[in-house]
């Protein structure tokens, strides 16, 4: 193994570990926003550096990575490449789905808005979030295409 690929995988380990964290820690309130729509949500500020940390992490490894790391074609088999591409789409199910929540369905029915800078720190919050999974699935998706030399032709007999 070389050291590029040694780089590659503590590095697309932490952001996986980062992924999970911010899944662990944001269900919760994602639970809580469903279940008390158009209330403002009470996150205790543990919460907001919790997730604010885990996004942030994801984001150093993703672009070191990006910067610095090539990702390795460590898998020939299309199979394989296409189970990594269908978990790229997956992984982003729910950053659309809290998107969906916050923005068409919970941001409406609010009675009463935060402060302004609330509101700013908030939606910069929740789009770092958002950012970090989206770039958490491109890095799936480039593993998944990795190696795929003949992604549009299909294989041919010899």
């Amino acid at each position: 193994m070389t050291s590029n690929n040694i780089r590659y995988v503590i590095l697309m380990v932490i952001e996986t570990a980062a992924a999970m964290f911010l899944f662990y820690t944001i269900f919760p309130i994602f639970r809580q926003v469903i279940t008390q729509l158009g209330e403002p949500q009470d996150i205790s500020p543990y919460q907001q550096v919790a997730v604010a940390g885990g996004a942030l992490v994801l984001q150093a490894c993703y672009w070191v990575r990006f910067r610095w790391v090539a990702v390795p074609a460590p898998f020939r088999n299309a199979l394989v490449r296409h189970l990594f591409l269908f978990a790229s789409r997956v992984s982003f199910f729910f950053g659309g789905a809290l998107f969906s929540v916050l923005f068409f369905r919970h941001v409406p029915e609010l009675d009463q808005f935060p402060s302004f800078i609330q509101g700013v720190v908030k939606l910069l919050e929740v789009l770092l979030v958002l950012f970090s999974l989206f770039c958490y699935s491109l890095e799936i998706e480039r593993l998944g295409k990795a190696g795929d030399d003949h992604s549009s032709s299909p294989s041919r007999a010899r």
